[in-house]
């Protein structure tokens, strides 16, 4: 898969970009507010509709104007894909090949996208929430029937959570309700359990390319309830016990939306005995290891490092560079790097 050419229009600083890619690495580089991470925003949103930076789309539009464009060519092998965003302060519309997308599936198909960005390295210090988001990303965009089993479980979580709100609490409904989170979380869990073992079974190998050292990297999955014959038994067990204490806080307080995953670095947890340099490493490990769970070639996902170099000495930066090689297409954004054999893209401050 790779990203042919991005065009943009009133799209954050860029009034108007054209910006041809080629093949292997591409390095963006400019003076700081000269747009280069707005020109991976933009690729990155071509994969999920949203941008990384956690904000709305409107946010997207450059100031005083009333729309922003995004045209992009995308080849998947010999396949060519033409595809168009407009965002408006009102939503949006998404075409591909002149076709309207209206799911983010369809259009995660379509382009896929492995980010590291500089606040990653707090990968596994930080929140639950984003490590979940890692899996459930990934592994939406590789099983569309995973993403099925998200959106039923977390449509049966909101309803719940109404129920637990409500002044009145219907036992029946409340009952039924979570029935269905029973039902769909089981699925899930096996899906998560089996993509960290995929996931263990390289890590390893890229942490090891990266550092130079035989170092042990491993991924622990942590279930609300492991999965077994009597699962179903053990996960309504799960919810009758925390019943009290979601009805005082008025919120499910147990499920595959709480569960989380902790990562290992020889035999200790990185988050609280790894250096920021380790963490940095493995997660940069893990964020990119999605890439070699996809057999087929011509799907393989465009890779993009926003401001990741400046962190890392030169010794680092060789050894990176050198395993980027590999990759069908990645995207550097720094303000002076250079590397020899790669396509370099320079802004200027608008």
């Amino acid at each position: 898969m790779i990203v042919t050419s991005l065009n943009l229009h009133n799209f954050r600083n860029h009034t108007s970009k054209n910006l041809d890619f080629n093949p292997g690495i591409n390095v963006i580089t400019g003076l700081n507010a000269s747009g280069k991470t707005n020109i991976v925003e933009a690729i990155y949103y071509l994969s999920l509709a949203r941008s990384f930076k956690g904000v709305d789309d409107e946010d997207l539009i450059k100031h005083l104007c009333e729309y922003s464009e995004i045209h992009a060519t995308v080849k998947e092998g010999k396949l060519s894909k033409e595809i168009h965003i407009l965002i408006t302060k009102k939503g949006r519309s998404v075409l591909v090949n002149g076709k309207k997308v209206s799911r983010v599936s369809d259009l995660s198909k379509n382009v896929n996208v492995l980010l590291f960005e500089p606040k990653d390295v707090l990968l596994f210090k930080g929140p639950p929430k984003e490590r979940r988001n890692f899996l459930d990303i990934n592994l939406s965009k590789q099983f569309p029937l995973y993403l099925e089993y998200i959106s039923r479980y977390e449509k049966a979580l909101k309803e719940r959570n109404e129920i637990l709100k409500s002044g009145k609490i219907d036992e029946n409904h409340l009952s039924a309700v979570t029935e269905i989170l029973v039902k769909y979380a089981g699925p899930i869990i096996n899906y998560r359990a089996m993509y960290v073992k995929d996931i263990n079974d390289i890590l390893i190998k890229i942490t090891r390319a990266l550092t130079g050292v035989n170092d042990k990297v491993e991924v622990i999955y942590k279930p609300f309830v492991q999965m077994s014959e009597n699962y179903e038994a053990d996960a309504k067990v799960a919810f009758e016990k925390n019943l009290e204490s979601d009805i005082k806080h008025r919120n499910t307080s147990v499920g595959i939306h709480r569960e989380d995953i902790q990562v290992n670095f020889n035999d200790k947890d990185i988050a609280t005995y790894g250096s920021q340099g380790e963490n940095r490493l493995v997660a940069l490990a893990l964020k990119i290891a999605p890439y070699f769970l996809i057999k087929d070639s011509d799907k393989k996902p465009v890779v993009v490092l926003d401001d990741v170099m400046s962190e890392l000495d030169k010794t680092h930066q060789k050894t990176l560079i050198d395993f980027l090689r590999k990759f069908e297409q990645v995207f550097i954004t720094d303000t002076k790097l250079q590397i020899d054999g790669a396509t370099h893209i320079e802004l200027t401050k608008n």
